[in-house]
C-alpha cells in the first residue's frame, strides 16, 4: 500500500505522528459503452448547451448553479478566497461511547500505521481506546478540506473514518403505519430471529455478480467473440500480421541469395505486393537493408567462372605438349 498523507495524531500534549492508506478499494464491475458493430469506444464532446459549440479545457470553469436555475461562475480568484486547510494534524476533539455514532455518519476508511518514533504512543491511544470501549472524534484535513472523523480500533490497527456532515443525512418523507399488530405475531417473529441468529463473519459472503461477469467474458473470449478495435493489446491479429511480417522476410532473404521459394511464402510475398503502401513500408526497408548481399551473391558465381575457365585453359596447354613431345 501507498501512504497517501503523512501527520499526526494529537491529543492533550500528546503527538502520534503517522501515516494514512486507504483502507477500502472497490471491486465492481464497470462496463464501457461501445458501438455494437465493432466495438469502437463512444466518445463524448465539451458542448456548450447554448451555443452548441465543442468547448476546450481552457475555457471551461467551475459553476454554481442557484435554485432558480441562474449560473454563477466562480473565477479561481473566487476558489482561492475559499476557506482551506492544509494542515497536518488529526485533532482530538472528545473520546464519546462507540454506540452514539449512527453508522449511516461512516463514509471513507483509512489505516493509521505509527512512524517509528511514534509507535509507543500510538500503542497507548489505541490501548486506551479499547479499553474505555469509546472512539475519539478528531478533525482532519485531507485534499485541502477539513472533515469530521472518528478513530476506533480494529484489529490492532487504529482505523480513522470520515463522516457525512449532519445536514447530509436526509430525513425520510414518508411513514409506515404498520396497523393492528398481535402479539401472538410479535412471538413469531422474534421466534424467526432467534432462528436465524448468529455471528457475523464476512467471509461468508461473496460478489456472485462479479464472479457471473468475469465467466461469461472468459467464455467469449474463449469462444473468439472477441471485437478487434486499433488500441487492442496483445491480440491474435498482431500475432498472425508479424508472422506473415516474419515469412515475407525469409522469402526476401532467400530469393536475395537466389535460393528458391515455396510457392506459398512466394504467394505471401505477391499478397504483400497488391497492399496499401503503408502497409509494405517496413518490408521494404528490410529488404534494402538486404540489397548489398544480393550485388556480393551475383559477383561470387563470376569468380568461381573465371576460376574454371583458367583451369581448362591449363588443362588443354598440357596436353598440346604431351602430343609434341610424343
Amino acid at each position: 500500500m501507498r501512504a497517501i498523507w503523512k501527520g499526526a495524531v494529537s491529543f492533550g500534549l500528546v503527538s502520534v505522528p503517522v501515516k494514512l492508506y486507504a483502507a477500502t478499494e472497490s471491486h465492481d464491475i464497470s462496463f464501457r459503452q461501445v458501438h455494437a458493430a465493432d466495438g469502437g469506444r463512444i466518445k463524448y464532446q465539451r458542448v456548450c448547451s447554448i451555443d452548441g459549440e465543442e468547448v476546450p479545457y481552457s475555457e471551461i470553469a467551475k459553476g454554481y448553479e442557484t435554485e432558480d436555475g441562474e449560473m454563477v461562475v466562480l473565477d479561481d480568484d473566487d476558489l482561492a478566497a475559499l476557506p482551506s486547510s492544509s494542515s497536518r494534524e488529526i485533532a482530538v476533539e472528545k473520546f464519546v461511547p462507540s454506540d452514539q455514532i449512527d453508522p449511516m455518519l461512516f463514509e471513507k476508511s483509512y489505516y493509521l500505521e505509527p512512524e517509528k518514533t511514534g509507535a509507543k504512543p500510538y500503542a497507548l491511544l489505541r490501548q486506551a481506546l479499547l479499553e474505555a470501549d469509546r472512539m475519539a472524534v478528531v478533525t482532519v484535513a485531507i485534499r485541502n478540506r477539513t472533515s469530521v472523523a472518528v478513530l476506533r480500533v480494529r484489529d490492532d490497527v487504529i482505523v480513522l473514518q470520515t463522516m457525512m456532515w449532519p445536514d447530509e443525512i436526509r430525513t425520510p418523507d414518508f411513514q409506515v403505519d404498520p396497523g393492528e399488530v398481535k402479539d401472538s405475531e410479535v412471538k413469531m417473529a422474534q421466534m424467526l430471529v432467534e432462528t436465524l441468529a448468529g455471528d457475523f463473519d464476512a467471509s461468508e459472503f461473496e460478489d456472485d455478480y462479479a464472479g457471473a461477469v468475469e465467466a461469461v467474458v472468459k467464455a467469449k473470449i474463449e469462444g473468439g467473440e472477441v471485437k478487434r478495435t486499433p488500441t487492442s493489446t496483445k491480440t491474435g491479429g498482431e500475432v498472425v500480421d508479424l508472422l506473415a511480417a516474419l515469412q515475407r522476410s525469409v522469402a526476401a532473404a532467400k530469393t536475395a541469395r537466389g535460393e528458391s521459394v515455396p510457392d506459398e511464402a512466394e504467394d505471401d510475398s505477391d499478397d504483400s505486393d497488391q497492399t496499401d503502401e503503408t502497409d509494405d513500408e517496413p518490408a521494404a526497408k528490410k529488404t534494402t537493408k538486404k540489397a548489398p548481399a544480393k550485388k556480393a551473391d551475383k559477383k561470387a558465381p563470376a569468380k568461381k567462372t573465371a576460376a574454371k575457365k583458367t583451369a581448362a585453359k591449363k588443362t588443354a596447354s598440357k596436353k598440346t605438349a604431351a602430343k609434341k613431345a610424343s
